[in-house]
């Protein structure tokens, strides 16, 4: 059975979860503000919607990935939003990145207008998506997350039920403080391998398998080393993400004090113009001045 869904936002992680979606044959309607990226679905074989109302009232599933609550909200709630058009039982699947409390609210708002709400915030990025090899870590009612497992299961290899509404998106908080702190360690480490002479591009292999291996050590220290900023993310959509877990860790009195430092280096670059860059641009805080710009 093809299933039928509605995206709403179609940037880079929205777009390769669109792109994704169709090549495993589901059927699309799309709705973006930028009707380019819109377009860039289409000719994959997506129906383009006037609105997410009517990108909703034609699918069971609605996937959001958009950049913030208000968004989120706006997206759903407001004038021409998905709970204007989406029938009762429709499945709202919230794939963006946004505060766990909103989330709740957003959930118990959708509750009363007899809409389902899963957050299932997800790992691995743009790459990840094409290849339908997402992590995905999801909150809400246990029959709603597996109903929604039918659909991300051709996005995602690995799938988790977190717990309730917000569960998922306070596990993505975690994801990403583990994230960002790895980011900068492998920028640091590079910049000490560059300096001391050894070749940088060989220890990747060199950790293979050993304890500082990682998927951020294998990919980025290369780019970290040759100063290769190709947008597969942003360095403020990280700060973002920063700001909530501060924002949780004052709720629950917890001590971060790497995560202070890495916020700031990051609230650093944003200041510096370099917020739409991918994380590979945290090489710009440990760049010498007497090296090539990067390209």
């Amino acid at each position: 059975m093809t299933n039928i869904v509605a995206l709403i936002g179609a940037g880079a992680m929205g777009g390769a979860i669109g792109d994704r979606l169709l090549a495993t044959g589901n059927r699309l309607f799309v709705f973006d503000l930028d009707t380019a990226k819109v377009e860039t679905l289409v000719a994959k074989g997506a129906s383009a919607a006037a609105s997410a109302a009517a990108a909703a009232a034609a699918a069971d599933f609605v996937i959001l990935s958009l950049n913030s609550a208000a968004i989120v909200r706006r997206a759903v709630f407001g004038d021409g939003g998905v709970a204007a058009g989406a029938k009762p039982g429709t499945l709202i699947i919230d794939m963006s990145s946004i505060d766990p409390d909103a989330t709740r609210q957003l959930a118990a708002d959708a509750g009363e207008r007899s809409l389902r709400w899963v957050d299932s915030p997800l790992s691995g990025g743009a790459p990840k998506a094409l290849v339908g090899e997402l992590t995905l870590m999801a909150g809400g009612a246990a029959q709603d997350v597996a109903d929604a497992h039918k659909l991300l299961r051709d996005v995602a290899t690995n799938y988790t039920h977190m717990g309730p509404a917000g569960a998922g998106q306070t596990t993505k908080l975690i994801n990403q403080v583990l994230c960002a702190l790895n980011f900068m360690a492998v920028a640091e480490a590079t910049r000490l391998a560059l300096d001391a002479g050894v070749d940088a591009l060989k220890v990747p292999q060199a950790l293979k398998g050993g304890r500082a291996d990682s998927a951020i050590l294998q990919e980025y220290l290369p780019r970290f080393a040759t100063l290769d900023y190709r947008r597969t993310g942003r360095i403020d959509n990280m700060v973002k993400d920063l700001n909530a877990a501060q924002d949780l860790a004052r709720r629950t009195h917890t001590a971060m004090p790497l995560t202070a430092v890495c916020a700031e280096v990051h609230r650093l670059l944003t200041a510096a113009g370099l917020g739409g860059e991918d994380q590979a641009a945290l090489m710009e805080f440990f760049r010498r001045k007497d090296e090539e710009p990067a390209a």
